[in-house]
């Protein structure tokens, strides 16, 4: 490596004696354009800085919230033995054809299967259902069977 640079010694200062000649004229060059054109390019500085700030904040107010919800929900282990909690059903004050809706709620039965399974009519069971969900203080029969087993009901 050495061996070549000695040999093209000349040629390589040559290259860079003329590299640092021509910044030099160009940075005189620029000097006097800047000095003429001074008020030229303050004001392009400036279209240039009020660009980016518009393009910048445009994308500030036009992207999306987000907003990230965590949701803790407790996980119920059901044990081998089921015991129905009887101080609970005592203060929800829930009667025993409320609490058979209630279990064939939970396994799944439509109201027109309740009504025929408990030998009633069918606005009987919505009346019993209404009431129940009255009581569990709940909206649809899935929120009724997650507090029932919540609170030890049914199992």
């Amino acid at each position: 490596m050495r061996q070549f640079f000695l040999k093209y010694k000349s040629p390589i200062l040559y290259g860079v004696s003329l590299a640092v000649l021509l910044f030099l004229v160009k940075w005189l060059e620029l000097r006097f354009i800047i000095i003429d054109h001074s008020l030229e390019i303050y004001v392009g500085s400036i279209a240039v800085v009020f660009t980016v700030l518009g393009i910048w904040l445009a994308q500030k107010l036009t992207k999306p919230k987000k907003e990230t919800i965590i949701v803790e929900k407790e996980v119920y282990i059901e044990s081998a033995e089921f015991i129905q909690d009887k101080s609970q059903l005592e203060k929800l004050n829930l009667s025993k054809r409320e609490m058979e809706v209630l279990e064939l709620i939970a396994q799944g039965c439509s109201n027109q299967e309740i009504a025929s399974q408990l030998f009633v009519s069918l606005p009987t069971i919505k009346t019993h259902s209404s009431k129940l969900f009255e009581k569990l203080d709940v909206n649809r029969r899935t929120q009724a069977v997650e507090k029932a087993k919540r609170l030890r009901l049914i199992p």
